[in-house]
This record gives structure tokens, sequence and C-alpha cells, in this order.
């Protein structure tokens, strides 16, 4: 099928509002983890599934995006079913292992082993769209899986298995990215939202259907409406920012979610990050700012890459 002319109107370039949205979308994103801890361990009631929690996420996300699509009456474009079952897919495969690790592992340790999944979007280009990379990303991608070897403890004493499901969890949503890089660039932000999380609704209840099913407790409910909305609000700022400012400039502001999570967990749950979760994170952090940069030096001025759209 043709590429297709994308049907938005571009955002008027503004550094202040990209980095507010952006720092404020990874409190979403900390926040929606946050829930999802509750739910699949037993603070709110006996503990539900990844799964069902994943299916809470896009239900709810996709209800307050049918809000906004009521009220800003988007003009669609003919989508490419295709690209949006892959991305949605992956996203959900992502989602799933992410909320499964943190029900097991500190939220700060969980969420910076997801932030290794720009070296797996990365090495996927090359695999799957023929990129060609340089020494310098190259060393980016062995800083950042220095760090998440650190942070996997790979020792008998202090391995914790339940790492790998986060560092699953970043090589999903490194594949998403590449199906999010092709949509950007032929349909809407709000219609690449819309599909998504219908999509997501249909894979997650099938399933969770298909895994079985348990009725929340009227706390429950609550925390997965709080994890689908978190996480529609932290996508919808995220976008904004993305569109508003260089990946570039952009890209140091993702690393708040590190920073939030560290929080929540600590206030909520007592879990302070030791020296070695703090050196991982770091080493992951300098990998991935040393990826953003590069980046930042090929692209063009104004140009924004396509991951500009979390789960």
């Amino acid at each position: 099928m043709a590429e297709t002319t994308p049907i938005f109107t571009p955002l008027k370039a503004d550094n202040t509002v990209a980095a507010l949205s952006v720092a404020g979308a990874t409190a979403f994103i900390a926040l929606s983890t946050l829930f999802a801890k509750t739910l699949t361990t037993d603070a709110l009631g006996p503990a539900l599934s990844p799964f069902q929690v994943s299916q809470g996420r896009f239900v709810f996300a996709l209800m307050f995006f049918i809000c906004a699509a009521a009220v800003m009456r988007p003009r669609i474009s003919r989508p490419h079913w295709g690209l949006h079952l892959a991305r949605t897919g992956c996203g959900w495969g992502g989602v799933t292992l992410m909320f499964a690790s943190v029900a097991y592992i500190p939220m700060a340790d969980a969420t910076a082993l997801t932030f290794t999944s720009p070296v797996f979007t990365l090495i996927f280009a090359v695999v799957l769209l023929g990129e060609r990379v340089g020494w310098v990303r190259w060393a980016a991608v062995a800083l950042a899986l220095t760090g998440a070897a650190v942070l996997l403890r790979p020792t008998p004493e202090s391995f914790q298995p339940a790492a790998l499901l986060a560092l699953g969890a970043a090589v999903a949503m490194g594949t998403e990215n590449i199906w999010i890089k092709k949509l950007t660039r032929r349909e809407g932000r709000l219609q690449i939202l819309l599909v998504n999380n219908v999509l997501g609704v249909c894979i997650a209840s099938a399933a969770v259907l298909a895994l079985g099913w348990q009725l929340p407790t009227y706390a429950q409910w609550a925390g997965l409406a709080g994890v689908g909305l978190a996480m529609a609000a932290a996508q919808s700022l995220y976008i904004n920012g993305m569109a508003r400012a260089d990946a570039s400039f952009v890209a140091p502001f993702n690393y708040g979610t590190l920073v939030f999570a560290a929080l929540f967990d600590a206030v909520i749950f007592g879990a302070v990050p030791d020296w070695v979760s703090w050196l991982g994170a770091a080493i992951i952090v300098a990998g991935a700012l040393l990826l953003a940069w590069r980046e930042g030096r090929k692209r063009p001025a104004g140009l924004h890459p396509g991951a500009g759209v979390v789960k």
C-alpha cells in the first residue's frame, strides 16, 4: 500500500511546553505502574493477574480516548491494520510483562530495565529496516546492556529471575517502536491512539478470558481505572511534548519516570533502591542518553522519531 500524507496539523514548537509535557507524562507513567503493583499484589484484595491488569489499562484508556475523539472530532484516514496489529501486539506484551515484573521487584529496577528499549529498537532497526549503525551507537548499546546486567544481579545469591520479565518488556517495547515509527508517518496522533486501544482491548480481553478473569474488589476497580486513565494522560502529554520539540531535547526528561517510580515505591511500599539499583540505572541512562545525543546530531532539525507514543 502506498504511503499517505499524515492527516494532522503540526503543533507550534515550544521547548518549555515540551519539557513540562514529557515530565508530566513520566509522572503518570510511574503512577500507572504504582497502581499496577497494588493490583498484582494483595494490597487491594486478592492479587489480579498481569493479564487482567493490562486489560483494564486498555479498557479505561479507550474510554478516555473515545471521549476525546467525541470532543475533538478528528479526521480519520484509512488505518494500516497490519502495522497497528504488530504495534499493539508488542505493546500489549510489553505492558503485561512490565506489570508482572513490578509484583516481584522494586519499581525503580523494573523501570530502569525498560529504559533499554531504545537499544532493542536500534538492534531491530538494523535487522528489520536495514539501517546502518556506527560505533557511537554500538557503544551506547553496550553501555545500556551493561547497566541491565548490573540490575539483573547475576550471582546465585542475588539474581532476580523476575527482572527478566522487565527486560522482556523492554524487548517488546523496543520492537513496538519500529512499528510506531512507520505509523506516525502516515496517520494522525489521535487516530493512532484510538486504533491502538481498540485493538489492545480485543487482544487483552481474549487473553484474560482464556486464562481466567476474576471479579475485582471495589478498590481494585478503582485501581484498574487508575492504570488506564494515568496511561492515557501519559500518552497524551508525551505525544504533545514530542510534537513540539526535537527528540534530542526531550530525551533527558524521559528519565523522570525512574525518579517518580523510586519515590512512589519508597513512600508507598518502603522499597528504597540500593547502590546496585542506582549504579545499574545510571549506566542504562548514560547509554540511552548517548544514543539520544547521537540520534539528535544525525536528524535534521524539526524532525522527531516515531517512538513518541508511550504504552
